[in-house]
């Protein structure tokens, strides 16, 4: 009987699957509702007629150095160790992202940077406290400019707090992070498992689910708040990517990492070339021919379910500061996850606060 379940968890991506996993292991009943006709939300991946597995909503690299985390997701899946190394391609040359400052004084001399800006006012203000203005004008504002589609001076200084310049030759995205890898079978697998044993509704809009499943205690939120209140106060914008793949049966290997950003306006619209294979393990990558190409170029969609990106501005964020105002006076209705918080989450992030919600819940602390 699904009516009247402990909780009812909206949506069956990262954060949901989450929430549902630890409530459920704790005992309580927990049906998931899910608006689209599968599972994983943008952590869904399908596998081409190659044998190649591609991630639909671009490339998902987990790293986390949580131990618990980590062991959490190996309960549902299998990883192979993968680090991320990024190029970014200009005139005719990968370039390690981030940078190295071995890069920066080969192609302006010797550099030392300046002490970092508290309170900068913008993302280029915050942006030139990090790096010399040349490397920022080609690595860096195009780049953003293309992403978010507004120049870059009006967009939020919290968007580099995820920059830094590498003093040493490491080339990997995230060097400091304890644990890194990829599901053998792809994230899709890993968050079935993880809601194996609990009942999920697939096309399912939420109002209507709320109306006849009636939880007994909480609602776990994780769409978009401001769809929740019928965009009362307008809407919240967002970014995406619309992707591009060609299949090259011919050729092995085309570039030489997983993700090539293509930051140049003279590059096209795209922002990034993602070659498939690299995140494969390589005996397995052996056995298959030729590889696939992806290009991501940016959107501002309109359908909720195509939602990526919260977009990193002043004006958004002072919006979803009146969503939620609005959301802490619902009852039992917990807001949670990238689009019920509007704040870009990482996949061990994600799970984190997961945890943290759902730690607060069993507590007895349910005003998450």
């Amino acid at each position: 009987m699904l009516q009247h379940p402990d909780f009812l968890v909206v949506g069956a991506g990262l954060t949901g699957a989450t929430l549902a996993r630890l409530l459920a292991d704790a005992g309580h009943r927990v049906v998931v509702v899910e608006r689209r006709d599968r599972i994983a939300g943008n952590l869904h991946d399908s596998v081409h007629e190659s044998g190649i597995r591609i991630h639909d909503h671009g490339p998902h690299y987990f790293r986390t150095s949580s131990a618990w985390i980590w062991d959490f997701v190996n309960r549902f899946a299998s990883f192979h160790p993968f680090e991320a190394r990024i190029k970014s391609l200009v005139d005719g040359e990968h370039v390690s992202w981030p940078l190295g400052r071995a890069y920066i004084e080969r192609r302006i001399g010797a550099w030392q940077p300046p002490p970092r800006t508290h309170g900068a006012r913008d993302f280029e203000e915050a942006a030139l406290s990090l790096m010399p203005a040349p490397v920022y004008e080609t690595f860096v504002k195009p780049y953003n400019e293309k992403q978010w589609g507004v120049p870059a001076h009006s967009l939020s200084a919290d968007l580099c707090k995820r920059f830094d310049v590498r003093e040493d030759n490491d080339d990997r995205l995230t060097p400091k992070a304890t644990f890194q890898g990829v599901p053998r079978q792809g994230y899709a697998a890993m968050l079935q498992a993880m809601l194996s044993g609990i009942p999920v509704l697939m096309n399912q809009h939420f109002r209507a689910a709320s109306d006849w499943l009636a939880p007994k205690r909480l609602t776990f939120f994780t769409g978009p708040i401001d769809e929740y209140f019928d965009y009362c106060d307008g809407r919240l914008l967002y970014r995406a990517q619309r992707r591009a793949h060609r299949w090259l049966p011919d050729t092995d290997l085309h570039q030489p990492c997983v993700q090539v950003n293509n930051p140049l306006h003279e590059a096209g619209p795209h922002i990034r070339t993602i070659e498939w294979k690299h995140l494969m393990p390589e005996a397995y990558r052996q056995r298959i021919t030729g590889t696939v190409l992806t290009t991501e170029t940016p959107y501002t969609p309109d359908d909720p379910a195509e939602y990526e990106y919260p977009f990193p501005d002043a004006a958004n964020q002072a919006l979803y500061r009146r969503y939620r105002e609005r959301a802490d006076a619902v009852p039992n209705v917990v807001f949670c996850g990238r689009l019920g918080e509007y704040r870009y989450l990482d996949m061990d992030q994600a799970i984190g606060r997961a945890q943290t919600i759902a730690n607060r819940v069993l507590e007895g602390r349910e005003a998450a």
